[in-house]
């Protein structure tokens, strides 16, 4: 079972790696600001994602584009006319509230009057804003709601600058904005987040094969950087969830405190989006196949994955508490490619020899890991406080040391340790460290 739910958010507010954004002046509601141990969990997980979609295959470019765009884009993609959630109003307490969310629809959650809901109404989730000096509906432009229609709109100029030819992808992380109706569970569901999207370009005879091909790929992907198989599951959509642009799409959901969510969506697009940009664009967005001579929209195979959300699952999972020699100790058990601190540096006591022992060994690591340097406390407690934050392993700095110029390395998980020399300890790292 996953960890209990306080018990990570109060580790991710003790050690740094999220806070409330404008603590200092109350805090604003569901905006998060990640510390220094999440910025690079989060960029771990995001380094991964990119590596697995683009570094390591020939058929997915990448491209970063602008959070802005013409608002005849959210026009062509239907954002406009259909991006909206069905929003009621308790008539006692005036909270509002997402109605597919609620549990009691005959009880407000908040104050507890019965029937007091107002009717539903449709809520569009987009962030509405200006460009230029004056506010008017003229330069009313919005901030994207997923990373996808940049995608889409840049189909020709990535297919025609990269070279490619069908079947091939085209993938971006980037910040989304969704004027949530009742945001919560954390940082699982914020009005700011960042995605991870690839959308795959295919002859339409091929979608089916395709549409397979990655909802086990992002199976593998999650399993392989260490998240446990039971806490997953792929559910399919029925026929009245669809979106209005897909055929079929599978949910990848994680088994959180509070029950099973979604991390991310792998869906059949169908040819969807080209067509309507085409439409409305008057541009030509088909695909010409030199070899078979044939002109078609391609069918786009889309997994989207919200990178926020996944971090916040590989936080939960990683987390156990366990009795080590009479004691409780808790622990991220986290992949060391996602792990926030690659190795860290302890010296035994504060002596200057040590330290500047300690300092040479960390400025011999850190072009290659992330490292830190820790003196204060015991070591014990030291080693506690690595294992809390995921540091898979500790260099541990001794008096021993000044004379043999060994250190003793120490393991997470096991706890096992090891001395060697300085000299291969490069070597003895990278073995058991990305870099």
């Amino acid at each position: 079972m996953p960890a209990d739910f306080d018990t990570i958010v109060n580790l991710a507010k003790k050690r740094g790696f999220v806070f409330q954004s404008s603590e200092i002046y109350g805090g604003i509601r569901s905006a998060y600001d990640y510390g220094p141990l999440g910025a690079e969990l989060l960029r771990n997980v995001k380094d991964q994602w990119w590596r697995s979609m683009v570094q390591m295959r020939d058929d997915i470019v990448g491209i970063d584009s602008a959070v802005i765009q013409a608002p005849s884009v959210w026009v062509a993609s239907g954002h406009l006319a259909s991006f909206s959630d069905p929003l009621v109003e308790c008539r006692e307490c005036h909270n509002r509230f997402r109605l597919d969310k609620l549990e009691n629809l005959n009880q407000c959650p908040t104050c507890g009057s019965k029937e007091s809901f107002t009717e539903p109404r449709e809520f569009n989730l987009m962030f509405r804003t200006n460009m230029g000096p004056i506010e008017n509906d003229d330069n009313a432009v919005y901030l994207r709601p997923e990373t996808a229609q940049g995608i889409f709109i840049n189909f020709e100029n990535v297919r025609r600058t990269a070279r490619k030819r069908i079947p091939f992808g085209i993938a971006q992380v980037g910040k989304s904005f969704r004027n949530e109706i009742t945001p919560g569970q954390f940082v699982f569901r914020t009005r700011e987040f960042e995605q991870m999207e690839m959308e795959f370009f295919c002859h339409p005879d091929e979608a089916d094969e395709w549409f397979r091909y990655w909802i086990d790929e992002r199976r593998n992907w999650y399993i392989d950087l260490g998240m446990n198989e039971e806490n997953l599951q792929f559910r399919e959509h029925e026929q009245d969830e669809l979106s209005h642009y897909s055929s079929g799409t599978y949910d990848v959901d994680y088994r959180f405190p509070w029950g099973w969510d979604e991390l991310e969506g792998i869906a059949n697009r169908t040819d969807f989006d080209l067509k309507a940009h085409a439409e409305y664009s008057g541009e030509d967005l088909t695909y010409f196949d030199p070899v078979t001579n044939e002109r078609f929209y391609p069918y786009v195979i889309e997994p989207a994955a919200g990178a926020t959300r996944t971090t916040f699952a590989f936080l939960i999972d990683a987390y156990h508490e366990e009795e080590v020699r009479g004691e409780q100790r808790a622990v991220l058990k986290l992949d060391a490619r996602l792990s926030p601190v690659k190795v860290a540096v302890l010296p035994l006591s504060k002596k200057d020899d040590l330290v500047a022992t300690t300092n040479r060994v960390a400025d011999l690591l850190r072009p290659l890991w992330m490292t830190e340097v820790d003196i204060t406390q015991s070591i014990g407690r030291r080693y506690r406080r690595q294992d809390e934050i995921g540091t898979p392993l500790a260099v541990t700095i001794d008096f021993d040391t000044l004379d043999d110029d060994q250190v003793t390395i120490r393991d997470r998980d096991t706890m096992d340790q090891d001395r060697i020399p300085i000299e291969n300890l490069v070597t003895y790292l990278a073995e058991r460290l990305p870099n």
